[in-house]
């Protein structure tokens, strides 16, 4: 059989721990017999990452501007266990975050949606894709403990000399202090990105805010979000018969406990952290979910919603089988590969990538799956596998569709 060409590289960035291990899994029995896989290779394992001083990362992010797509594997942010456990120089940055801030991406996660795997909310008919904003908020809070009477102020000191000035709180005794922040070029951003992958998803838009409380920082993301709209989307989303939506968070959540999905969902920072887990959970976990980074110039970066599988690595370092769910890092290939199709005009590849999840989701809908998805289907008579099992079972089911 001939193997599928591919005109521009992948930006490909290898990981740490069990999802490593299910990457060169991926590659060796899914991907390398059926195509010419043509990527720039970067090692994000903690231990290259420790080597380059996080160089590599930086490194990968500018490659991804360069090539226009990218697929990741999971990776390990480091804590004091883990500097202490890989020898570290520092306690790096999540590669995840540094790689957003170069971007300047919105990360969308939505449900790999099978049979045997229902949602916990019964009218739940379609995905719900999540769109985070990955900036700010509470995330890059300034916060401080106040352990008696006096004054706490806002401050504001402009590079003119201007001065604004709020009183935030008196305090009679004890208690907390938080201060955070935004920035008008990155809800603008936010605002771009989700409304244009609502248009290549041709997906309704909705997003909520609390603006009656919460006057000038989350009515600032309304008037954005409104105002590009207006400027620059409203006839494109018309013609393609598709709706921006807002209202308040606490009205958004209601309506969509009561919808049947099949839309985008656009959240603040902290709004996106937690509702993306409750979606996730309740379509089963975040081993089915797929994500991807979308900046508004136009560069994608699609992984897996999990991370490195740490209980699984450890097992298999003591050679014991593994049960690991590769789902979501299969459609973190075929997504990159969908989208390299896509901006190149390759069908071939963008019809490999749709065989590919056919014949993943095809193999659990037979019953074939690891352990950990058989603890969330509803499927009868199921066949556990191991992970390297699974990986070619599917490979079986992929080889009769080529």
């Amino acid at each position: 059989m001939k193997k599928i060409q591919m005109q521009t590289p992948l930006v490909e960035m290898d990981g740490d721990e069990m999802t490593r291990i299910l990457w060169k899994m991926i590659k060796d029995e899914l991907l390398l017999p059926f195509i010419d896989l043509n990527t720039e290779y970067y090692d994000l394992g903690l231990e290259y990452r420790n080597e380059t001083d996080d160089q590599v990362t930086v490194d990968a992010a500018e490659a991804t501007k360069k090539y226009g797509v990218a697929v990741k594997c999971a990776t390990i942010t480091p804590n004091k266990a883990r500097m202490e456990e890989y020898t570290l120089k520092k306690m790096y940055k999540s590669p995840n975050g540094t790689i957003r801030a170069i971007l300047d991406g919105t990360v969308f996660r939505a449900p790999i949606v099978v049979k045997g795997i229902e949602p916990c909310v019964k009218n739940w008919k379609k995905p719900i894709t999540i769109a985070r904003h990955a900036y700010g908020d509470v995330y890059k809070n300034t916060e401080m403990y106040i352990d008696g009477p006096g004054d706490a102020y806002l401050l504001f000191k402009g590079e003119n000399g201007e001065e604004k000035k709020e009183l935030i709180h008196h305090y009679e005794g004890a208690g907390v202090l938080q201060g955070m922040h935004n920035l008008d070029a990155s809800i603008t951003s936010f605002a771009k990105c989700c409304f244009n992958y609502a248009l290549d998803t041709k997906q309704s838009l909705w997003f909520g805010g609390k603006d009656t409380i919460s006057k000038i920082y989350d009515g600032r993301f309304k008037e954005i979000f409104a105002e590009v709209y207006e400027q620059e989307f409203k006839e494109k989303f018309e013609a393609a018969g598709i709706e921006y939506f807002y209202s308040l968070i606490d009205d958004i959540v209601a309506r969509v406990m009561k919808a049947e999905g099949g839309f985008i969902w656009a959240c603040k920072n902290y709004d996106g952290d937690v509702m993306s887990d409750m979606v996730s959970s309740a379509f089963g976990s975040l081993a089915m979910m797929t994500s991807v980074l979308v900046s508004p110039d136009g560069y994608y970066e699609y992984e897996a919603a999990h991370g490195t599988v740490q209980r699984h690595y450890y097992r298999h370092l003591k050679g014991e089988e593994t049960s690991t769910n590769s789902v979501a890092t299969i459609f973190a290939w075929t997504g990159a590969l969908r989208k390299r199709g896509e901006l190149d005009g390759n069908q071939e590849l963008m019809e490999f990538a749709d065989k590919l999840e056919k014949a993943t989701l095809g193999t659990i809908e037979d019953g074939r799956m690891t352990k950990d998805l058989a603890l969330i289907t509803t499927l009868k008579d199921v066949e556990v596998l191991n992970s390297e099992q699974f990986i070619k079972a599917i490979r079986e089911k992929l080889t009769s569709l080529m």
